[in-house]
């Protein structure tokens, strides 16, 4: 006989079920958690404190923003070009006479093989180093305390020339980055004296001198500074002025030490190809001593940083410019750094000083080199805050506000309007927006198909950089200077020299729309002649402006039957290349 179940006649509310009981209560505690998290988030965020990141924001978007809005600059193309010699050496062969290391050129070959051959790829490790100088200054608020360092900060990110030149592949950037995290690492070594701060000035040193051999401006400032500071101490001082207890051992110098010799070692001597580079370690400042005494077209007067700084008239009275209001504002604030009861203040007064004083007197000067050694100034112009009563204080930070908002202003109209305009003395021995004239056409083309890589092309002049860069892609152009010329001038594209220009029209057969260009100031027209027969769809309802001297104009080869040209003429950047910078 089968069991049968239990009759009853208890009836079960249907919520008193141990199922139905559950599922609510579950059902609570996993929301009463999820409500929790969301509360915990909120607090959070309210507690985080976003200002740095606002800073840091702002100082990208101002360098990322249109970033391929100005032409590749003079040094930009050889800069670009000796990027080109290390893919075909399969190293960087350093020259002592460049006046520059070797470190910017390897960044700038790992930046292009992962991102292309293009103006971005360039500029782009400039540009976050540049972002990376601004988090460096934010850096030192244990330092120079938290109001300071934010508004030096917040300077450096809407600077006009911090801007201007952080969207350059030019190595003063690097230059700044590096002394600024070598001077990070003195200052906290004598007040923390820990060996994370050992390595900042370990590494800042190595940089400085993988990067320019003006370190030794930078070396020399900072190690003359500090009997400076003791007799500034001397004469007031400061509370709580006594160097830390330094946690780091001799063990530790020494692998800092070997760590930094290695890397000045692998990249001075090509990664162990070019020995020989390792000498151009002293060798350099023989060449580098002579540059700055003699100028080489470069000569400034010895006020020429007060100008850049200041409101000046440029340029025969024509324009007015004001581009580091707050870092010539330091600079005054330096004469009151004994008021200072800041030790790390006083100290990057007298280094920030020191080092323009060494600038100064180096006859020769290019304004992006106020990067390098103007920077301890914004410092100065934060501890406005600290040198007023405190019933002066709401003036001081509306007079910071407005001179700031000046700055950004300035930064924008620099950076977005007059970025090539001759009149800019920022935009110094800068390439005109003309260059598009000729390479927008000729890239069009070959995004299209890349068979236009192979047009040839004849450009018939002197000092063309930063074209052979950017035309790099292109295998079949020729450069011409000195009086060369190919043999048969025609081509599917040319650019000819103004006082050229009668006699290679004589020569040609082909049919051409043309125009007028001017690479760069202080430099002589250029004239273009593009084949009709390849441009065609380029110049919609254009008639040529040009017909050569064949009955039967001789149409310009199709790419893909086009002989190689001669090979350019200027196979280096030295017979073309001004001066670098000491």
């Amino acid at each position: 006989m089968n069991p049968q179940p239990p009759v009853t006649r208890m009836r079960m509310a249907a919520r008193t079920s141990s199922a139905e009981q559950s599922a609510p209560a579950e059902y609570s505690l996993a929301g009463a958690g999820l409500r929790s998290r969301v509360e915990q988030w909120r607090a959070q965020l309210a507690a985080t404190d976003w200002v740095p990141w606002a800073i840091l924001g702002l100082a990208a978007f101002l360098r990322f923003f249109l970033l391929g809005i100005k032409p590749a600059h003079f040094d930009e193309g050889i800069n670009g070009w000796f990027v080109d010699q290390v893919v075909h050496n399969g190293f960087y062969r350093y020259d002592p006479t460049n006046y520059h290391g070797p470190l910017h050129f390897y960044v700038l070959l790992l930046s292009e093989n992962l991102f292309g051959r293009n103006i971005w790829a360039l500029r782009l490790p400039v540009l976050l180093v540049s972002i990376a100088c601004v988090w460096l200054t934010l850096k030192f608020e244990p330092l120079a305390g938290r109001t300071v360092t934010r508004i030096a900060a917040l300077a450096m990110a809407v600077s006009p020339g911090f801007v201007f030149y952080g969207r350059y592949a030019i190595h003063e950037v690097w230059l700044q980055f590096f002394s600024t995290m070598f001077i990070l690492g003195l200052l906290s070594l004598w007040k923390f004296g820990r060996l994370g701060d050992l390595w900042y000035a370990g590494m800042g040193l190595t940089g400085m001198i993988l990067t320019k051999e003006t370190y030794a401006i930078h070396v020399a400032c900072a190690v003359i500074a500090i009997p400076v500071l003791a007799v500034s101490y001397s004469l007031r001082r400061v509370p709580d002025a006594k160097p830390a207890q330094q946690a780091w051992t001799w063990v530790d110098l020494a692998m800092v030490l070997c760590v930094g010799a290695a890397a000045i070692i692998f990249f001075y001597s090509g990664t162990f190809f070019n020995w020989s580079g390792v000498k151009g370690l002293y060798e350099a400042f023989k060449a580098w001593t002579q540059t700055g005494a003699a100028g080489h077209g470069h000569e400034k007067a010895w006020d020429y940083w007060f100008k850049m700084m200041g409101p000046s008239w440029e340029t025969g009275g024509n324009n007015f410019t004001a581009y580091e209001l707050p870092m010539l504002a330091g600079l005054i604030l330096c004469v009151f750094c004994q008021k200072l009861k800041n030790l790390s203040l006083r100290y990057l007064a007298i280094y920030g000083v020191g080092s323009l004083i060494a600038y100064s007197y180096v006859r020769y000067k290019t304004p992006w080199c106020i990067i390098s050694f103007g920077w301890p100034l914004l410092f100065i112009f934060g501890a406005a805050v600290l040198l007023v009563r405190p019933k002066n204080l709401q003036k001081v930070y509306v007079a910071i506000a407005v001179l700031l908002c000046l700055s950004l202003g300035r930064s924008i109209w620099l950076n977005y309007f007059r970025c090539s305009s001759p009149t800019e003395p920022y935009a110094y021995v800068q390439t005109y927006n003309d260059m598009f004239k000729l390479t927008r056409p000729l890239l069009k083309l070959a995004k299209r198909d890349p068979v236009y890589y192979h047009l040839t092309g004849h450009l018939i002049r002197s000092s063309v950089y930063p074209l052979p860069w950017v035309l790099g892609d292109f295998d079949r152009v020729g450069y011409y200077e000195g009086g060369n010329m190919p043999a048969n001038l025609d081509g599917d594209f040319l650019l000819v020299q103004e006082d050229k220009i009668k006699d290679v029209e004589s020569k040609l057969k082909g049919t051409y729309y043309t125009d007028m260009m001017v690479l760069r100031n202080y430099q002589e027209p250029s004239k273009i002649f593009f084949s009709a027969q390849v441009f065609k769809d380029l110049f919609p309802g254009r008639k040529p402006e040009f017909v050569g001297n064949a009955q039967t104009p001789t149409p310009a080869p199709t790419p893909a039957a086009t002989p190689a040209t001669t090979t350019p003429v200027a196979t280096t950047p030295a017979a073309t290349t001004p001066a670098k910078t000491p």
